[in-house]
């Protein structure tokens, strides 16, 4: 039987590429699955019926953190605790740093860094009470340079490194891991959407820069995150692993 039998899992940006990927995967291990993305999301409960049965919805705006941490202490009171809390959810604009709004910025901040916070101490309350829990966040290679238009994504994603690093250190005396994984260039909708018809342009010089010439697929990031939800991680903590294909 799988350690993540029977074990809630909150995955954040659930209904994302590499968020339905975690859900499919963790789904595989027999996880409980709350699956948290916009309230607005078209079609959400029909889209994760589609990747496996039981998995439930949870709308949240992970801008608006006081309302995010009010309603996700009820949902942690109400299942019994979040045993696996997944921080994948992240709002990316895409253009040069000097064309950025300050509210822009904030708002990237909020929702990439600040709600890992909130998230992280409401759910660690109840692992605190269990001796026992595992925070994966998924933090971005971005982080290494070499990157341009992201600049508030990359400061966001930095923040996230920060509490990686701090929060192993005060949970690890309760047995609660904390990593992170940074992808590397993954496939998806939003590489189209981004570069447009520079897209093949780009997709080149992802694997000139790559060791391994393939593409990056979700799924490479899912089945990490779920090793690092296993007892087979137990003494792994505080670490940000690449998955990039040997940038």
């Amino acid at each position: 039987m799988s350690d993540l039998e029977g074990k809630n899992v909150l995955i954040t940006g659930a209904l994302g590429t590499i968020g339905q990927a975690l859900v499919a995967r963790y789904a595989q291990e027999g996880a409980n699955i709350i699956a948290l993305d916009v309230p607005d999301a078209p079609d959400a409960q029909q889209t994760l019926d589609r990747i496996a049965e039981g998995i439930r919805f949870f709308g949240a705006d992970l801008n608006d953190l006081a309302t995010l941490e009010n309603k996700a202490t009820a949902l942690a009171d109400e299942v019994g605790g979040i045993d696996v809390l997944v921080n994948n959810a992240a709002l990316v604009i895409f253009k040069q740093h000097d064309q950025f709004t300050i509210e822009e910025y904030e708002k990237q901040v909020r929702v990439n860094s600040s709600a890992v916070f909130v998230l992280s101490r409401v759910c660690s309350q109840h692992m605190k009470a269990k001796r026992y829990g595992k925070i994966v966040n998924i933090t971005s290679l971005t982080l290494t340079g070499r990157w341009e238009g992201y600049v508030p994504y990359i400061a966001s994603k930095g923040a996230m490194y920060g509490l990686i690093k701090g929060m192993a250190r005060e949970l690890g005396e309760h047995f609660i891991n904390v990593n992170g994984i940074s992808p590397g260039a993954v496939l998806s909708q939003a590489e189209f959407r981004d570069r447009g018809d520079k897209r093949e342009e780009y997709h080149q010089w992802i694997l000139e820069n790559q060791s391994m010439k393939r593409r990056i697929e979700a799924s490479d990031i899912a089945n990490l995150a779920v090793f690092l939800s296993t007892s087979q991680s137990d003494l792994i903590t505080g670490q940000n692993i690449q998955v990039d294909g040997g940038w």
